[in-house]
């Protein structure tokens, strides 16, 4: 096959911190080659580079062997020298481009033209358009014959199999929607390349298996040739030919994606050993705790009706449900948010009980101080070191010493080592990978110590080797900081292995509280089955 991209001895350096070490590897015409590693390995950081996004390597090469028209500003796969351009009749020429060399910025240029990238949480659609417009807008960006633009989107959507939705305002749709419809404002461009940075991280198992679906039919139906990356092995065995395995910015094995999968889960196991727990006296009760609201088409909702509720002293307290069920509403209130249209719900604090139904600072406003909530969809100062997210950027005031010695110790409850906490002190968000921001935030959290910590869906994108180390990193912040837990999450087998015991939750109600195991007995597999695709 004829090749469209070498990467030569590659490496990025953050103020003398290595992302990426010395990465060889090369990708052919219609070539799908999956990334694979744990959050950190250096995938993202990759994908930045080859698509020409953020800074130079530090050193090495990345060298796109394309066919040039000397004529206007098109360009394709080197496979097509010699043949006429498309655009304007010219002859195609082969050439060799050192896509980050300044000398050949224009050529760069041109090549970023015919490449597309997909990201994992930015879905970049126009939230307020219909789905055949945003296709159009992209339509309208490369300059397609306005008459042909209409039937080119229809033709798009249907690729993607979206046509049922082509009239929908896209804020409207499921994620797996709105990725469906990324992919296919990208394939609007007649790319020779598409870069995919976890594109399904944060969907469900069965919705991501129909974006691997649309990817792949879309590359065999171009030629395109593509680069995806994950943290999961099941893109690797649903859409890669083949796959390269990142650890710590270093390639670790490449070959076909079964053999990469292999040496990726060698050696995985979950065998840490914590100290027992005993849970102390309690340290949340709630009894009749009613939240509703009034909708115009719906009338009266109860969205929390009649909850009776205790929670103990450093115990891992379980929410679950299906969406609706009212457990983030219920969350919500424990953490301060939002108030309680009756009933009552007191937050110890020291030996005295504050009342949360009441505003002010000696009652909700006492008790909020000392609960951290962290959301799924969290969010970090972009343009603030690591080490300021956690102090001043949250309005924590520490000495420059302590501060670090203290952002240190926090990283490490949040499940980085003590390395790597202070290797992360002083780079962006932006140069993390997604995992390893989610654990950021949740330093973010830990680091004002709170007594009782609400974590919402705090396993929702992330894979199953980064899952424990979440896990790890909760029973850690248990046993050292004494804290108590409250987990809001779908996803059953984690509230199996880190909750003391847990409530289930059904239109507003809790059906079942108690011991873990014996409450997701309660779960019918209707719910089971809703729960993992949410």
């Amino acid at each position: 096959m004829t090749r469209l991209i070498t990467i030569e001895n590659l490496s990025l350096s953050f103020d003398g911190i290595y992302a990426l070490k010395n990465v060889s590897f090369t990708l052919d015409e219609g070539e799908i080659l999956g990334v694979i590693g744990r959050s950190g390995a250096g995938k993202t950081t990759l994908i930045h580079l080859l698509r020409g996004i953020d800074q130079p390597p530090t050193t090495g090469r990345i060298i796109y062997h394309i066919a040039a028209c000397p004529s206007c500003e098109y360009v394709t796969v080197q496979s097509h020298s010699g043949q006429k351009c498309p655009k304007c009749g010219g002859i195609l020429s082969a050439i060799d481009v050192d896509f980050w060399n300044p000398d050949q910025e224009l050529l760069k240029r041109r090549i970023l033209a015919r490449n597309a990238i997909m990201f994992q949480r930015t879905f970049a659609l126009y939230g307020n358009d219909r789905v055949i417009d945003n296709v159009l807008h992209a339509l309208d960006d490369i300059g397609y014959p306005a008459g042909k633009a209409i039937t080119r989107a229809a033709d798009l959507i249907d690729q993607v199999r979206l046509s049922h939705r082509m009239m929908h305002i896209a804020r409207d749709l499921s994620g797996g929607e709105k990725q469906r419809v990324v992919l296919a404002r990208q394939l609007a461009k007649e790319p020779f390349c598409l870069f995919a940075d976890e594109p399904t991280g944060t969907l469900d198992p069965k919705t991501a298996y129909l974006v691997h679906k649309m990817l792949k039919e879309a590359a065999a139906a171009s030629g395109m040739s593509m680069v995806v990356t994950s943290h999961f092995t099941q893109i690797l065995d649903e859409v890669a030919t083949t796959a390269i395995l990142l650890e710590d910015g270093e390639i670790k094995a490449s070959g076909s994606p079964k053999d990469v999968m292999a040496v990726f889960m060698k050696g995985f196991h979950d065998d840490e050993v914590f100290c027992g727990v005993e849970c102390g006296k309690p340290i949340l009760q709630a009894r009749d705790l009613v939240k509703q609201y009034v909708s115009l088409d719906r009338g009266l909702i109860r969205a929390v009706n009649n909850i009776q509720l205790e929670v103990n002293h450093q115990e891992i307290f379980g929410i679950i449900g299906t969406s609706g069920a009212g457990k983030t509403t219920l969350s919500k209130m424990i953490a301060g948010i939002i108030e309680p249209t009756s009933g009552e719900l007191n937050i110890r604090v020291g030996d005295e009980w504050v009342d949360m139904t009441k505003p002010g600072f000696d009652n909700r406003g006492r008790a909020k101080q000392y609960i951290g909530l962290l959301h799924q969809e969290y969010d970090l100062f972009p343009h603030r070191t690591v080490l300021d997210n956690l102090t001043d950027a949250i309005g924590l005031e520490f000495p420059k010493e302590l501060a670090k010695q203290k952002a240190i110790i926090t990283l490490k409850m949040a499940g980085f080592t003590v390395e790597k906490s202070k290797e992360v002190l002083n780079r962006l968000p932006g140069t993390l990978s997604e995992g390893e921001r989610h654990r950021v935030a949740l330093a973010q959290v830990l680091i004002r110590e709170p007594t009782i910590v609400v974590l919402d869906e705090p396993t929702g994108t992330m894979d199953p080797i980064t899952k424990v180390d979440v896990k790890h990193s909760i029973l850690h912040a248990r046993e050292e900081m004494e804290d108590t837990f409250i987990v809001v999450s779908h996803d059953m087998e984690f509230v199996r292995d880190i909750c003391d015991r847990c409530a289930l939750m059904r239109f507003g109600k809790i059906i079942k509280i108690g011991p873990t195991a014996e409450v997701l007995a309660e779960v019918t597999e209707e719910e089971r089955q809703v729960m993992a695709n949410e």
